[in-house]
């Protein structure tokens, strides 16, 4: 198998400029193990040099890396051997192109992290000054110059706001509120103050969700690399990306199929679960379509390039992931938006008051009574106490608006494959023709023969053989078809084992296997497939030309499923739904044994369709949860009002995902609900422990009048309430698990 002619790699040797997805770069000179690159961005972008550095020197096939920004060079030795040249140079180009949208992500946190901490510090460190100013001989003057630095952003924005967007904010409120605690000798609540605020909008930022951060990870699920045939004959491998439509693509076994397109030659066994959810491979011959980012289990294929890169099925998903809606994940914003409604007539009024009484103390009451800082406040603290309570319950909830639309779910879409179903074949009962062989018997042949295979049900018998205690006898002669079964000799007798067709094209007769209700059978009751369920799949086994016994096999539901789903239904109300892109029979199996109403399942649904249906019961009026782990399900989650995933399903639906499931469990979806309905009634509590005290001290304040000092303290004692409240959720103790 050759990879490149002679006069394709001394081409490659001069000097020529490309561009690999807005990479500009050329190679100055490359010799075996060793070659070097003219990179202009990383003469332009620091961070860029810093991760590619990073990157390159992570790589297991890179020895040794130099990266000059000056000169715009990145020198890297490599492995090498005889026919890796070429390949190691297209790899190396694509993690210059890794690089580019890696960095953005780790400069962004970066970024992130610095600005929390720089503004946390000084109000912290005006709190602490303050607190011991009360015990110790603190200078007064050195409190006041540390609460008024902590002011100065504030103060800053405010301006910013008055004078750029012509407008009164929050942040107007907060410096007017400030000026006045401090004018009135009080430095402890406009530090304490400034802090709590500090903390809320940090944790506030860092739950918010920027879906563009992880592009680079979605477009990893498709193919890197991909054989194409070349004209004389040989095979060459490119990068998925360059392959072109009507290239003949080869694919071999384990690999996974890089484009869309129709089979020329060969068959194979595929495994779309990733694409479609089906819980079994299937077997694709020439003239059927086959598509990317499904796996090649078994056989070998030629294909027809029809679609590459994001045209092909996969990257539509992908596409439409980063298209869908994406929502505002900041929390207690909506409080910010009051305040800014609100601080102008609290302006307006305090004039007001002040001009017919003649007290600047009862204005300073007034403008010191803002009920919005106690939201502002115990919103933050709610959701951090409730998110951290989640994953104590091992569920990672990624924001405060997920958590917030999780308590408003009325409906749940669940998919089936490895979310509802355990997503691996297992072998559940084993039956015997009477009188011909023992049930350990046919184990022991039926697992010889399939010993080996890369074939799921395959490795469900071999598991199964192993877990009875059955010994796997050696195996001799076999021959194995894809789609069909494996004949085999063990232990001086002929096996054979797979479908029932495979068994009548050996010439093996079924009896009434497929026509149970004409059996004549005395037992028929008890006899094979008469009373099968259409869960469960079917291997038949014959020894010695005669038919032996079946080996019923199913993907089954996770233990904990029933039980959730019948708590969803009867304690929450939840309507439940079914969608898979499995076949319409299994689906409506698994809905029996669920107890779900057949007009709430969806079948044969491919990614496209799935996030249709979502979208059909949002635009119903109902607030739509959906449940996934794979790469099918990645537009449905980005789709769904809150979108939910486990901790091993693929990286895409993780990071599409607002919920994850961190121990795959179920169970702790429910237990996520309660904590979300829950949160929301502190929340609405927080509200009434803010709103009601500063309404009552705003009514005395403009009738009879009360103090700044009792103001403030009503007010802030109103806001640490609230927070205390929001913090219940961590002072609730677990039960064992």
């Amino acid at each position: 198998m050759t990879i490149a002619t002679k006069s394709d790699i001394s081409k490659q040797v001069a000097l020529k400029s490309n561009i690999i997805a807005g990479i500009d770069y050329s190679v100055v000179h490359k010799i075996p193990g060793r070659i070097r690159f003219r990179v202009p961005l990383v003469a332009h972008d620091l961070y860029y040099a810093q991760r590619l550095q990073e990157l390159l020197e992570s790589d297991c096939h890179v020895l040794e890396v130099r990266v000059n920004p000056w000169a715009a060079s990145v020198a890297i030795r490599y492995e090498q051997s005889a026919s890796n040249n070429r390949l190691m140079q297209a790899y190396l180009v694509g993690l210059l192109h890794q690089a580019k949208f890696s960095q953005q992500s780790t400069v962004n946190s970066q970024q992130v992290t610095k600005s929390d901490d720089a503004d946390l510090k000084l109000p912290a460190l005006a709190t602490m000054l303050a607190l011991l100013g009360l015990g110790f001989p603190i200078p007064r003057a050195i409190i006041a110059a540390t609460v008024g630095l902590a002011a100065l952003p504030i103060a800053k924005r405010a301006y910013a706001s008055i004078t750029q967007k012509r407008k009164l904010n929050i942040d107007c409120l907060d410096f007017i509120a400030i000026a006045l605690t401090s004018a009135q000798g009080n430095l402890l609540t406009p530090a304490l103050v400034m802090t709590l605020h500090e903390i809320g909008d940090m944790i506030r930022d860092r739950t918010a969700r920027v879906t563009e951060d992880h592009a680079a990870d979605l477009l990893a699920s498709l193919g890197h690399y991909a054989w194409v045939a070349q004209p004389d004959g040989q095979k060459k491998r490119l990068l998925a990306t360059e392959v072109q439509p009507q290239d003949t693509v080869i694919v071999y076994p384990g690999e996974q199929i890089p484009v869309d397109g129709q089979i020329l030659r060969g068959k194979a066994l595929i495994d779309q679960q990733k694409l479609t959810g089906e819980s079994m491979p299937v077997l694709r011959q020439v003239g059927e379509a086959v598509y990317a980012s499904t796996l090649l289990r078994e056989g070998e294929i030629y294909i027809q390039a029809e679609r590459v890169g994001t045209a092909t099925r996969a990257g539509a998903s992908i596409e439409l992931v980063q298209q869908a809606p994406v929502h505002d994940t900041r929390m207690g914003n909506y409080a910010a938006d009051i305040a800014d409604q609100a601080i102008l007539p609290s302006l307006i009024f305090a004039g007001l008051v002040l001009a017919a009484t003649r007290n600047p103390a009862r204005a300073a009451s007034i403008l010191t009574l803002d009920f919005v800082t106690g939201i502002r406040v115990s919103l933050p603290t709610t959701f951090l106490a409730a998110l951290h309570h989640a994953t104590r319950h091992g569920v990672l909830i990624r924001s405060g608006r997920a958590l917030e639309k999780l308590a408003q779910v009325d409906t749940l879409v669940f998919d089936k494959t490895g979310t509802l179903t355990k997503g691996d074949i297992e072998v559940v009962e084993v039956e015997i023709i009477a009188d011909r062989i023992t049930t350990h018997r046919l184990i022991a042949l039926a697992a010889a023969a399939e010993q080996r295979l890369t074939h799921p049900v395959a490795e469900a018998v071999v598991r199964y053989a192993e877990k009875q205690g059955v010994e796997i006898l050696p195996r001799q002669e076999f021959e194995y078809e894809i789609g069909l079964g494996v004949r085999a000799e063990i232990d001086g007798e002929q096996v054979i084992v797979g479908s029932d067709r495979f068994l009548r094209q050996c010439g093996i007769p079924l009896d009434c296997l497929y026509e149970p209700h004409s059996c004549n059978h005395a037992d028929c009751p008890k006899h094979l497939n008469c009373r099968i369920s259409a869960h469960d799949s079917l291997l038949y086994v014959a020894v010695n030309q005669e038919f032996q016994g079946v080996i019923y096999y199913t993907d089954p539901l996770r233990p904990e499923s029933p039980a959730v789903i019948e708590k969803l239904q009867t304690q929450y109300g939840m309507e439940i739904h079914l969608l898979t892109g499995d076949n319409q029979q299994r689906a409506m199996a698994v809905a029996a044994e669920l107890h779900l109403p057949l007009s709430q399942v969806h079948a044969e649904a491919f990614p496209a369709q799935k996030a249709e249906i979502i979208q059909k019961l949002h635009n119903s009026g109902k607030t739509v949860a959906f449940t996934g782990d794979g790469l099918n399900d990645s537009i449905a989650l980005a789709y769904a009002d809150v979108a939910i995933s486990f901790g091993s399903g693929s990286e895409v639906a993780r990071e599409t995902a607002d919920v994850v499931l961190m121990d795959d469990n179920l169970t702790s979806f429910a237990e996520a609900i309660a904590i979300a309905r829950q949160t929301q009634a502190i929340i609405k509590q927080n509200i009434s422990l803010a709103v009601v005290p500063n309404l009552a001290a705003l009514g005395l304040a403009t009738t009879v009048g009360i103090h700044p000092l009792a103001a403030t303290v009503v007010h802030n004692g109103s806001a640490i309430a609230a927070g205390l409240n929001g913090l219940r959720p961590l002072m609730h103790k677990d039960p064992p698990r």
